[in-house]
């Protein structure tokens, strides 16, 4: 019989890592605050704008907190589409003025008195609901898997995320991308979906992968004119930039180099609190390469440090989706992981040159109004399933 209704509880163990990250952002636009400031108005005080996006978070959980999740399944469609429409008037520029593009890419909205907003940040945990929804629904009408109905499955997936990946190839969020596809990913793993079909998409994914870095290895000059000749010689920067950045001067090869030294020179201790020499060369230390200026303060230690949080966190998010006896529960988890996973492993990935240059955010860390809403909605699902979940006296666990 069940006896959680009365006995639900909070995540502590969650929350308290989630606290840490807001710490550990806070202190670090704060010991960058000097350096910002001579950026220019719009740059002052970042780590106090960001508590306010933290306590705007945690009001949005306690929001989430009080409706059971399952009700997220019946607006999941309404989610999506919000996310699409969204997405749709960054790609005709509407409305005029407040449709804004930020570094070559059209994907945010500027809101008087509010700031920016980019939807490409919340449609990822749209998408997961919707992809949730999907897959209950889809094992709900065949609980029988057959390799027939395991490819429309597929198919039903991969069109719900082929459509925000169109859009978000024209702004163009070529990282964005990146991260529906590792969500999608992930969520195939669990969904039910025969190993060998799997398997097949994975190794057919890989010889695809070798096929294009062998291509380019071997005839760079041809594709990265082709490249060129379509407009995508930002591509092109960023690929030299990753396999040749002692060669290059592209604006990714800078970057790669200066976080490598910024790293390099906090050595194992660390150069000490608010001590810069490298990290703050680079354009976007406070966002995407917040990583380099921890590592710089922190040394090796305190860069490990944060590295083994954000491991208790995808422990603690794997914990709670195999906890779950709910599969829409376990899906939407296993969707949040594949998010917040990918995205520690390319941003720190591309500060230490294992990956090419993509403009992701460090979950929980970078500044950002639009992402730091975005992490704390989905831990907000995450708590709202541990606090939900039922467990019963005879359980076999």
């Amino acid at each position: 019989m069940p006896e959680q209704n009365a006995n639900a509880k909070l995540d502590y163990s969650l929350i308290f890592i989630v606290i840490i990250f807001g710490i550990i952002s806070v202190f670090t636009l704060y010991t960058l605050d000097p350096y910002l400031s001579l950026k220019g108005a719009d740059y002052d005080n970042l780590f106090i704008k960001q508590m306010v996006w933290y306590i705007a978070g945690s009001m949005l959980i306690a929001v989430i907190m009080m409706f059971d999740y399952d009700r997220l399944r019946q607006v999941s469609w309404i989610l999506y589409g919000l996310g699409i429409l969204a997405l749709l008037m960054l790609f005709f520029h509407f409305p005029p003025g407040i449709a804004k593009q930020v570094n070559g890419a059209w994907g945010w909205f500027a809101i008087p008195g509010f700031g920016t907003l980019q939807p490409a940040e919340f449609m990822k945990v749209f998408l997961i609901i919707f992809q949730a929804h999907i897959m209950v629904a889809h094992n709900e009408k065949y609980p029988v898997h057959t390799v027939k109905m395991d490819l429309w499955l597929l198919c039903k997936m991969a069109v719900a995320a082929l459509v925000p990946i169109f859009f978000l190839t024209q702004q163009p969020d070529y990282g964005g991308v990146l991260v529906l596809v590792s969500i999608t990913a992930c969520m195939l793993l669990v969904s039910g979906i025969k190993w060998r079909i799997i398997l097949t998409i994975v190794g057919t994914g890989l010889v695809l992968i070798a096929t294009v870095l062998f291509i380019y290895l071997n005839f760079t000059e041809a594709v990265n004119q082709f490249l060129y000749d379509n407009e995508l010689g930002h591509i092109v920067d960023r690929l030299q930039g990753w396999l040749f950045p002692d060669q290059f001067s592209q604006e990714g090869a800078y970057q790669t180099l200066t976080a490598m030294l910024a790293i390099a020179s906090g050595q194992l201790s660390g150069k000490g609190i608010g001590t810069f020499e490298k990290a703050t060369d680079i354009p976007e230390y406070q966002t995407d390469y917040i990583f380099s200026t921890i590592a710089e303060q922190f040394g090796f230690f305190g860069a490990s440090l944060l590295i083994l949080i954000y491991f208790l966190l995808i422990y603690r998010l794997i914990f709670i989706a195999l906890k779950s006896k709910d599969p829409f529960a376990s899906y939407m988890v296993t969707g949040i992981i594949g998010m917040f996973t990918y995205q520690v492993f390319q941003n720190i990935g591309m500060s230490i040159q294992l990956l090419p240059v993509t403009g992701l955010p460090l979950p929980f860390i970078s500044y950002g109004g639009s992402s730091t809403l975005t992490y704390l909605m989905a831990i907000g699902i995450v708590l709202n399933v541990f606090f939900r979940i039922k467990t019963y006296m005879f359980d076999e666990s």
